[in-house]
């Protein structure tokens, strides 16, 4: 399961819908919305997911966590190193063979990790 295939599964079950009326709703086939939340489909296009945020009425802060959701849940991810580090590269493929390895703790103490050498990086241009 992606993260927005987890924060679309909480929107319907907290507003009692089954993915079959949303699915209808929004003009996308009930395979597909299950598929999308279960992390079997990649990211939505942004008119999908403009007709997701207008179906569930969100606004503000709420539509713009969903939007930042789905750009960061892509299940199948590339990362290029080339021109990077040897080092950088090693990084990627470790992540890459072993991420099936790590245990929810680890995986928040990486991720918290690199969240803050994001913000670093972004407050020094």
């Amino acid at each position: 399961m992606t993260p927005f295939g987890q924060r679309l599964r909480k929107l319907r079950e907290e507003r009692g819908v089954s993915q079959k009326e949303m699915a209808t709703a929004i003009r996308v086939s009930a395979a597909y919305l299950s598929a999308l939340e279960h992390g079997r489909r990649g990211q939505p296009t942004w008119d999908l997911l403009q007709r997701i945020i207008g179906y569930f009425n969100i606004i503000w802060d709420e539509a713009e966590e969903l939007q930042n959701l789905a750009m960061i849940s892509h299940p199948r991810v590339t990362i290029d190193t080339s021109g990077l580090s040897p080092e950088a590269t090693e990084l990627a493929n470790l992540l890459a063979n072993h991420i099936r390895i790590l245990d929810r703790n680890m995986i928040e103490s990486l991720s918290t990790t690199l969240r803050l050498a994001h913000k670093k990086h972004r407050s020094l241009r």
